[in-house]
């Protein structure tokens, strides 16, 4: 027991490799018989029994492929962690005069002076935001949102208002649009809204005066979804605009869709 002791109360090095000679020589060293009874001695035949039989170790590339396993593993904890689907928080906006409400992520800012009646933006990413437009109760006369016509011709509509608003007078630029989906839906309020969303994509050249066509080479300058939620009601056509960049969408959908569900149209008293 003594010499039992003796062994456990040795400096050792705390590492695998170690742990396993310390349990070996314990282990050894029980089994063998000794009439000793000092800690010196006890040491010294533990260690010459130690150096007579090899000790038993990992072999490198055991460590190799744990070490780049464990790496790996972290890699992609870390990747998954960074990729994971935000999840917004909401604020309601309620429009009493015009006869609007929807909800939108309570990090975005009010930003006035913009061309719609309201619009709020993320102060992070410029090139997110969502804004509200209402036709002009003077011009326009609506009954229902069927005066568009279908989703697939509102569609049509939406996505050449668009690309009027993008018209540049810069050499060079070219667009290229698509309509990606149009639907109705009716909402809790029993009224009929229309979903519509479309990409358009920007293209110009940094060189655009060059002489040869070879250095006239067009680039990707932006690529956007936009999201509008159509509504009628006081006579008036309502349209929720929601654009974000097409590289974030995927991850935002489902946030976004919040969005739009929200936005409700409101009959305004006489």
């Amino acid at each position: 027991m003594v010499a039992a002791q003796a062994l456990w109360q040795l400096p050792w090095v705390k590492s695998d490799v170690t742990c396993l000679r310390k349990i070996s020589a314990i282990s050894r060293f029980s089994s063998s018989t000794c009439s000793c009874s000092g800690d010196s001695t006890a040491l010294t035949i533990a260690q010459k029994e130690s150096s007579q039989r090899p000790l038993t170790t990992f072999p490198r590339r055991f460590l190799l492929y744990y070490t780049l396993s464990t790496a790996f593993a972290s890699h992609v904890a870390i990747n998954e962690l960074a990729l994971a689907k935000p999840t917004f928080r909401y604020k309601e906006y309620f429009d009493k005069f015009d006869g609007y409400t929807f909800k939108y992520p309570q990090n975005w800012i009010q930003v006035r002076g913009a061309n719609a009646d309201i619009f709020f933006r993320d102060p992070i990413n410029l090139d997110e935001n969502v804004s509200v437009e209402i036709s002009s109760p003077s011009s326009s006369n609506f009954n229902s949102i069927k005066d568009l016509g279908p989703p697939e011709a509102a569609g049509k509509k939406v996505l050449q208002q668009y690309l009027t608003e993008f018209m540049s007078t810069r050499i060079g630029v070219r667009r290229e649009s698509s309509i990606l989906s149009t639907s109705s839906r009716v909402a809790d309020d029993g009224k009929m809204y229309y979903d519509i969303q479309v990409n358009v994509k920007s293209f110009a050249s940094s060189n655009e005066m060059a002489v040869m066509p070879q250095d006239r080479i067009q680039q990707l300058e932006w690529d956007r979804r936009y999201l509008s939620v159509l509504g009628v009601e006081n006579n008036c056509l309502y349209a929720l605009r929601l654009q974000t960049p097409e590289k974030v969408f995927a991850r935002e959908e489902d946030d976004l869709r919040q969005v739009m569900d929200s936005f409700r149209v409101v009959k305004l008293s006489d």
